[in-house]
């Protein structure tokens, strides 16, 4: 084989590599990371902008980021699971205190005013981290036992990852310690739910 035909059967055989890891990726819903290199317009044109140790910095922050992220919607589920499995089909109207559907209600009359897409038609993702912990606490008659032993430890656990929440949804840097505390948290909360 000519150097030509080699170069041409290596390029191809990469071709057909990424196009089987592109179908893995999109039937799995995963991201092997193969594209990390691959930016959009607005990224070339103003990441470059900022400070190189801001950038360092929210690169180390993001995965705090995704961590809280998949919390949160998760906890979000594991309420809605929880309410649909008792059988009340009404349980945003009934079952959800009332200072947290004033809340949501605020939340999206404000998006609403402000013209923008609205982040869901499911009243429970415009809830707070906070929110979600009030919502479990007043119906411990139907997470107590089922999902969570102890009101006191989901109490102590909701607390420690809210506080710990706020210098991430704010942009501010986790310290060291803070760090650690959010996985003992993490763990803690893994421990609550299983």
């Amino acid at each position: 084989m000519d150097k030509s035909t080699a170069i041409k059967s290596f390029a191809m055989t990469n071709m057909l590599l990424e196009a089987d890891l592109d179908k893995i990726e999109q039937k799995y819903q995963i991201d092997l990371g193969r594209k990390s290199g691959q930016t959009n317009k607005i990224e070339e044109t103003y990441f470059p902008q900022f400070d190189a140790s801001l950038r360092a910095e929210a690169k180390k922050m993001a995965r705090h980021y995704v961590v809280f992220y998949c919390l949160e919607k998760s906890i979000r589920q594991l309420i809605v699971d929880v309410f649909d499995s008792n059988g009340d089909d009404e349980w945003w109207e009934n079952l959800v205190p009332p200072i947290v559907k004033d809340n949501v209600k605020k939340s999206i009359k404000r998006e609403k005013e402000a013209a923008v897409t609205p982040r869901s038609t499911d009243p429970i993702d415009y809830t707070t981290f906070g929110e979600l912990g009030e919502i479990i606490k007043s119906n411990w008659t139907i997470f107590g036992g089922a999902v969570f032993n102890e009101r006191k430890a989901l109490e102590k656990v909701m607390a420690a990852l809210n506080s710990l929440r706020n210098p991430i949804a704010h942009c501010s840097p986790l310290a060291e310690d803070e760090v650690l505390r959010l996985d003992l948290a993490l763990r803690d909360w893994f421990r609550l739910i299983s």
